[in-house]
């Protein structure tokens, strides 16, 4: 698919994920215009239901056609909770949608990194993210071992104002849990994106985060030969 301007669809559950997305998106794919839909009763009404409920799956599915019928030539759903509509979206719609993080996911088995180091802030997102990553491994990896370490640190959402001081709590919560030897870190949470630099600077390694490996997979698949944009030294993801 070749969209010179591409119309790429995000829906979120939480506000401060349309500033993040969109931030990843001006930096990985400009070209393309964003269109962002909110619902921010996503993750309240399925944390309230323990989970997501046949009611929860069908709003999602409204919202994607709602988007769809809008012209969306791509999406990207930022709640990892509701990750799962995504496999029923591909079957009804013939548009590429993203899983949040299921792109940084692939980048990273993808890669050359032997031990990957998989942070968070919230205890949820780490058996999520785990579970995930080791999903992937047959399809991605299946001829590579791969170590995952995880650490989390709670003391980093207290703080998720100051990205020099998520940064710092996220990289102590690595050490401590032996991940000091990672050879690249994955930010579970699109929350922890600002911090993504800082991090990078403390702990010496590339640090890849959703929002910005979704928009280059997204820049690959809608606009292929895409100039990619030009990146600080030294890289990251």
């Amino acid at each position: 698919m070749i969209e010179p301007h591409a119309l790429v669809a995000m829906i979120h559950a939480v506000p401060a994920a349309t500033r993040i997305a969109e931030q990843a998106f001006a930096r990985e794919f400009p070209q393309a215009t964003v269109w962002n839909v909110l619902d921010d009763r996503l993750l309240d009404d399925a944390r309230a239901t323990g989970g997501l409920t046949d009611a929860l799956r069908r709003r999602m599915l409204r919202l994607i056609g709602h988007v769809m019928d809008g012209g969306a030539h791509g999406l990207l759903l930022t709640c990892s909770s509701y990750g799962e509509v995504v496999d029923t979206a591909r079957v009804l719609w013939d548009v590429p949608v993203l899983k949040p993080d299921e792109a940084m996911f692939k980048a990273a088995l993808a890669g050359p990194y032997r031990r990957i180091a998989v942070v968070a802030s919230t205890p949820p997102a780490v058996p999520a993210a785990v579970a995930q990553l080791e999903a992937l491994v047959p399809a991605v990896r299946p001829d590579r071992p791969v170590d995952i370490v995880t650490a989390l640190s709670e003391e980093a959402a207290a703080v998720a104002a100051d990205a020099e001081a998520t940064a710092r709590h996220l990289a102590d919560a690595l050490r401590a849990a032996g991940g000091a030897d990672a050879d690249a870190v994955l930010l579970a949470q699109y929350s922890l994106i600002p911090a993504r630099e800082a991090l990078a600077a403390l702990v010496g390694v590339p640090v890849l985060d959703g929002a910005g490996a979704a928009a280059r997979e997204l820049r690959g698949l809608l606009v292929p030969g895409a100039p990619i944009p030009a990146r600080p030294r030294p890289a990251l993801f």
